[in-house]
């Protein structure tokens, strides 16, 4: 049985470490608006809500198949507290900060968003340092670390995630850029109104 849970625990937890990476990347394209005109935004960010509570879901399997695993030799507290795993402390401590972060990013997002826009984005920007460290778990922990499909499929994840982030840096950089050219606008139209109305008096 226990070979059961090993299976079951390696294979939830590739799963969920794609779903978290999948999630991360329609989040940057959504965020970009970058998804063209085929669908609209709404089925966009439903699909960005469900792909963050399903990678959330297969991580509490992770989670529990681990435990249920009587060789992991992991217990709650493991689970729960950073750094108390032995032989691999680190490996397990970025996997338990990781299931911190995206259960903050879920659960102010699901089943509504809670908070301020701005309080919101702030907590859901952790979804990039929790991807990072849900990869850093698995290259340094998981059981196909050293098997080469397991090696290709990182790098393809961390490939896929830097497109859609360069994309978003740029739609940002270029709404700022918009955003100061309207105010400069705005302020030269007020100049001018001033001196015509200074003129006229």
């Amino acid at each position: 049985m226990s070979e059961t849970w090993w299976y079951l625990s390696r294979s939830s937890g590739v799963v969920a470490t794609v779903l978290i990476v999948a999630a991360l990347i329609w989040g940057f394209y959504f965020s970009a608006r970058d998804t063209g005109d085929r669908r609209k935004p709404n089925w966009w960010l439903d699909l960005h809500n469900y792909l963050g509570g399903l990678s959330f879901i297969f991580t509490l399997i992770h989670l529990i198949t681990v435990y249920l695993d009587e060789l992991s030799g992991i217990g709650l507290v493991q689970i729960l507290v950073p750094h108390t795993a032995p032989g691999w402390r680190w490996g397990m401590t970025w996997g338990v900060i990781a299931t911190y972060l995206i259960a903050l990013v879920v659960f102010t997002s699901w089943p509504k968003r809670l908070g301020s826009r701005r309080t919101w984005v702030a907590i859901h920007l952790v979804s990039i340092p929790g991807t990072i460290f849900a990869g850093v778990h698995a290259w340094m922990v998981g059981s196909s670390r050293g098997d080469l499909w397991f090696q290709f499929l990182l790098a393809a994840m961390l490939g896929l995630s830097v497109y859609p982030g360069v994309v978003r840096l740029f739609s940002v950089a270029v709404h700022r850029k918009e955003h100061r050219a309207r105010l400069a606008k705005t302020a030269l139209a007020n100049d001018r109104q001033l001196v015509t109305t200074g003129e006229r008096s």
